[in-house]
């Protein structure tokens, strides 16, 4: 729909910018379509009357005609400029499409070749002990506070680029997004996790990093990418559901 309002815009901003204003020099104007000058005479086409016409030139004010021409003509290319630009983001992110597997999971492009992020283990760690999240069949009973980690002070896959873009192709329509990984002794702390005493109601906590997001297909495919670059350290692309406890984690580290 944006774009067909784009294109509407254009041919109409055409249509109209294609006949303009012969003004006078008493301050009046005829709505022409073209004219010419011949000898002392204006020959112009008269858009009122659908033809011919003409008037002496020391009554034509060509000075205003001609700038109020020239301001719509550039009008015209800055928009026709503007539509080629869009298509051609159109055309380069259909040709990133195609490179994306369908399968759930964290990619890059780099150098237009495919990067596939391996996801990563998450464990539930309360005053209990450690539970390994995808083994957890249900809502995990976590005694208070907890945190979801996941195992190393380091990701193995590094990111050299300080401004990412990612390709997200989601398992279901839950939460995504970019967090920062805070390092432990053996482990990054992707989350802190909080039971309400009374409620029980499960309270999640990220890290997040502010993000740009484009949605690419109508299944859950989405481009994600930080508003601003990111300083070294621990990262992760997540999707997830708040309260549930089932974040799927894909980490990285910027160097």
């Amino acid at each position: 729909m944006r774009k067909l309002l784009f294109v509407l815009l254009v041919f109409v901003f055409t249509l109209s910018a294609a006949n303009f204003k012969l003004y006078l020099k008493d301050g009046s104007f005829q709505l022409v379509r073209e004219y010419r000058i011949e000898g002392d005479r204006v020959k112009y086409y008269s858009i009122d009357r659908s033809d011919w016409d003409e008037l002496p030139a020391d009554l034509v004010d060509l000075k205003r005609t001609e700038a109020e021409a020239g301001a719509r003509k550039s009008a015209i290319d800055k928009l026709k400029q503007a539509d080629e630009e869009e298509k051609e983001a159109a055309r380069e992110i259909r040709q990133e499409i195609l490179k994306i597997p369908r399968d759930p999971g964290a990619y890059r492009l780099e150098d237009g070749k495919l990067r596939i992020f391996p996801a990563a283990e998450g464990t539930v760690h309360d005053s209990k002990g450690r539970n390994i999240l995808r083994a957890i069949s249900r809502l995990p009973v976590i005694d208070g506070k907890a945190t979801l980690e996941t195992p190393g002070e380091h990701a193995k896959e590094v990111v050299t680029d300080t401004s990412p873009e990612f390709f997200l192709q989601l398992s279901d329509l839950e939460n995504f997004g970019i967090v920062k990984l805070t390092p432990r002794k053996g482990v990054r702390i992707v989350e802190r996790i909080t039971t309400e005493a009374l409620s029980k109601e499960i309270i999640e906590e990220h890290d997040k990093v502010e993000i740009f997001t484009q949605q690419l297909s109508e299944n859950g495919l989405y481009k994600i990418w930080p508003q601003n670059p990111l300083p070294k350290g621990e990262y992760a692309v997540v999707e997830y559901t708040e309260g549930k406890v089932n974040t799927q984690i894909w980490d990285f580290r910027i160097e």
